[in-house]
């Protein structure tokens, strides 16, 4: 007998060469091997596990610096389940398109203009599921294992609200990441006009913490927001950045109030390499612009009254043009310079 197909078929209906259903049946399943099993078994382990930290970025037409800060997390283990978002602030570069295409895994936020800083963090924060919140700088690179130990130590610290690593730039000298809370003496120090006359140079150390010893683990007042750890019921808590915060200045209001309620601390033991002032080289004017009023507005929820914001809004207001002059001066000769040691 032959079925349609032309094909022999016992009179079971089996195709000969099969094995009969009671055959099939009876036959014992073939063991898998243990590579295969200790995949899988770790597949599903990894996929249970909730996720222990969300590094958040916010990119704006960096995407150099950002491919390598991605490539960072990307290439070198950090011994905790981590997720990444990126939101991206309409970057002119192809910087969106470039994480799109080459890290499939990040999860890519596109916004139709810029909206600064403080939101766009705000807004990958509204997509994070991890325990932690690690709002991270695009111009910065991650060590192997690094958030691990941020992880870590935020686990046995609980009462801690902000946790910021050792900052170095790209020739390992540490930055001057924690602070004591500025005042307007130490603000005013920033304009050109006073900082030439060194009327307020000793309060303005004193906001830098040049007196301490970087090297120990501490409570301060202020962390550098380019590299921050947060537990994120404390982040919701507090209500998250302030987003009337463009570009400069949120990172001194996070740290006001959150310090208010729980401890903030540097911890050098974990190292991160920030290569600083990407963007405020590439957009001097829009950045000198917003930090001025930043700082404005972080004066006025401190506390001070009109006629010392009014003076502070006059000497900044006076000192703009030569603040321009001195960064168009200083980039001019940089570029004089990389031109004289290309021609060597």
């Amino acid at each position: 007998m032959s079925n349609r197909r032309g094909r022999p078929e016992s009179e079971t209906g089996v195709l000969k060469g099969e094995a009969s259903p009671a055959r099939a049946a009876s036959r014992k399943p073939r063991r898998r091997s243990h590579r295969a099993m200790v995949r899988a078994w770790r597949r599903h382990f990894l996929n249970d596990r909730p996720i222990d930290l969300t590094v958040c970025i916010a990119n704006w037409n960096c995407r150099d610096m950002l491919r390598s800060c991605l490539q960072s997390l990307h290439d070198r283990p950090q011994g905790v389940r981590l997720e990444t978002i990126v939101v991206d602030n309409a970057s002119s570069d192809g910087a969106a398109d470039m994480v799109a295409r080459e890290f499939p895994e990040v999860v890519l936020l596109r916004n139709e203009a810029n909206l600064g800083f403080a939101r766009a963090n705000n807004q990958a924060a509204t997509r994070a599921r991890g325990r932690y919140l690690f709002f991270l700088n695009n111009d910065t690179v991650i060590p192997r294992g690094a958030l691990g130990r941020m992880v870590a130590y935020a686990d046995v610290h609980p009462e801690a609200g902000i946790i910021g690593p050792r900052l170095r730039d790209s020739r390992g000298r540490t930055q001057v990441s924690y602070r004591q809370r500025p005042t307007m003496a130490t603000l005013l120090h920033r304009t050109s006009l006073l900082r030439w006359t060194g009327m307020l140079r000793s309060a303005y150390r004193r906001y830098r913490r040049q007196d301490f010893n970087p090297g120990f683990t501490r409570p301060v007042e202020v962390l550098m927001g380019a590299a921050v750890l947060v537990p994120r019921p404390i982040f919701l808590e507090c209500g998250g950045w302030d987003e009337e915060f463009a570009f400069g200045g949120e990172d001194l209001d996070l740290s006001a109030r959150i310090g208010r309620r729980h401890q903030i601390v540097y911890h050098p033991e974990v190292e991160i390499v920030h290569y600083g002032r990407t963007s405020t080289r590439q957009h001097i004017g829009f950045v000198s612009s917003n930090m001025a009023i930043g700082f404005l507005r972080y004066l006025r929820k401190s506390g001070y009254r009109w006629p010392s914001l009014l003076f502070y809004k006059l000497i900044v207001t006076l000192d703009a043009p030569v603040q321009l002059i001195g960064k168009a001066l200083q980039f001019g000769w940089r570029r004089l310079r990389g031109r004289h040691v290309k021609a060597r």
